[in-house]
């Protein structure tokens, strides 16, 4: 038995139910709970907040949450699939049912605000920002200094969920970071609703004061569970929203104390090869464990990317590594292994020795139980030797980045005679390759200011060059929000 947390439907109906007192986690879903109602309850049985902080990190698991029925909806993960496609190292290189194809591949969506595609991640995210709300207005609001530990934690928590999605919303929503453009409505409590675009250095500042405070209250916190954010993940979180705005300085410092403080350990050869299912692993920082209980099986994340999982990935929709990415990685590298070599078969580049259910029989898993993975001790490492060398400081750039390559390739001695672009360029790369599928080549993109250039294994576009900036890999402000809420009668820049 994993010594987590379980998220069920349950828990995520935490969110969703009325009543307090000693019945409380005994209610069937109906309707959300109020502030109030939370904040009541609490003071009969503390665990009901706890409960509503359990049911918000349900939310991201859940189908349905971006407002559809979607078979691409499933929470956070659905949108790592849409930054994963969109940065060009994830390729559908096979599209039987056409999830994915033309209002992601081909970026109609992307340039249509009726789309239910730009729908999606605005109602996802600012569905978790009205749960974290919630949370925070039950615990005494933005300025609460919670006196019982437990909440405090719960406090935490909350504010690093909302600044995670408010995060993730200002990177779909603006084509580059600039401070004074208008890109989204802020709602820091409840009584905010058809708020107008603020400038993204109001978002900006709402997500660093939340990581902050988030930082501070989770100071000592011994979570029960991977599924919950502690003091570390909350520090990758703002690392890489340092990150995205060229604070260099800031995300040595977060990513140094993830990294020295959090007792995680890079994970080994076998272990990248091993499956990317189990939530224990000791380089995974922050996750889902799923059980059977979840009920999730077509639907998921697992059922669009793994061969193994009775869904898309298998019956027709082939998701593979980018054939240019994939030539980039050397033969002695491990990593190569984790994807199907090509060979003309429609496995081809496909991560079958990546992302698998344990018992590995083609399409055979279902429910599925194999972990959802958010942030792994890796991605500090690479954001640590970006920050290092960007900040001029080569020496510790290449022994950060040399830290992670041992564990991977034969000979890590190539690094050290790499400087400048050079060097910012093998990091880059080096991030692509180990955190591929995973959610983060977006980020990267947008964060290095690269150029797309796709693989032959693509369906569209392959070989044009697509700056990260350009409107095709931005998202819309969906239609339904310019039509419900009289302060946004415009799209962003």
């Amino acid at each position: 038995m994993k010594n987590i947390l379980k998220i069920t439907g349950v828990a995520a109906g935490l969110l969703l139910s009325v009543g307090c007192s000693e019945d409380f986690l005994e209610k069937e879903p109906s309707q959300f709970l109020t502030a109030g109602q939370i904040a009541e309850a609490a003071e009969v049985n503390p665990d009901v907040v706890a409960g509503t902080m359990t049911g918000i990190y349900a939310l991201t698991i859940e189908t349905g949450t971006g407002g559809t029925t979607n078979h691409d909806d499933f929470g956070h993960k659905g949108y790592d699939i849409y930054g994963d496609m969109l940065s060009g190292d994830l390729a559908l290189s096979v599209s039987t049912y056409g999830w994915y194809r033309s209002d992601i591949t081909e970026f109609q969506a992307l340039q249509d605000f009726t789309s239910t595609r730009n729908y999606m991640p605005w109602r996802y995210y600012y569905r978790i920002i009205r749960s974290a709300n919630t949370v925070i207005d039950a615990l005494g609001g933005n300025d609460a200094e919670p006196e019982l530990e437990e909440n405090k934690y719960i406090l935490g928590q909350a504010k690093a969920m909302r600044a995670h999605s408010y995060f993730y919303l200002a990177q779909y929503f603006q084509k580059s970071y600039n401070p004074s453009e208008e890109i989204l409505p802020i709602y820091d409590d409840l009584e905010d609703q058809n708020g107008p675009k603020v400038p993204a250095s109001e978002i900006y500042g709402l997500i660093d004061s939340d990581l902050e405070s988030a930082i501070s209250l989770l100071d000592g916190f011994d979570r029960s569970g991977k599924n919950q954010i502690n003091k570390e993940v909350a520090q990758g979180i703002k690392a890489y929203v340092e990150g995205a705005k060229g604070n260099w300085q800031a995300v040595f410092d977060l990513t140094e104390a993830a990294i020295t403080n959090g007792g995680f350990s890079i994970m080994t050869a076998e272990e990248v090869l091993g499956g990317f299912g189990d939530l224990n692993t000791s380089g995974w920082m922050w996750g889902i464990d799923l059980t059977i209980d979840n009920d999730l099986g077509l639907v998921s994340w697992w059922g669009q990317m793994d061969y193994y999982t009775y869904s898309y990935a298998w019956a027709g929709d082939a998701k593979a590594i980018d054939a240019g990415l994939y030539a980039e990685i050397p033969e002695d590298d491990v990593r190569k292994s984790q994807f199907a070599a090509p060979a003309g078969a429609y496995t081809d580049l496909m991560p079958i020795n990546k992302f698998y259910d344990e018992a590995r029989v083609i399409g055979g898993q279902a429910p599925v139980t194999t972990d959802y993975v958010y942030m792994r001790i890796a991605e500090m490492y690479l954001l640590h030797a970006e920050a290092a060398a960007n900040l001029g400081n080569e020496a510790v750039a290449i022994s950060t980045l040399k830290t992670l390559l041992d564990q991977r390739i034969d000979d890590s001695s190539y690094v050290d005679g790499l400087s400048g672009q050079a060097l910012l360029d093998e990091i880059y790369l080096q991030t692509r390759i180990e955190l591929w599928g995973e959610g983060k080549s977006y980020l990267a993109l947008k964060r290095n200011e690269e150029t797309v250039v796709r693989g032959a294994n693509h369906l569209s576009f392959v070989g044009e060059p697509i700056p990260y900036n350009d409107e095709r890999l931005t998202f819309e402000i969906p239609e339904s929000e310019i039509q419900n809420n009289p302060a946004i009668n415009s799209q962003n820049d």
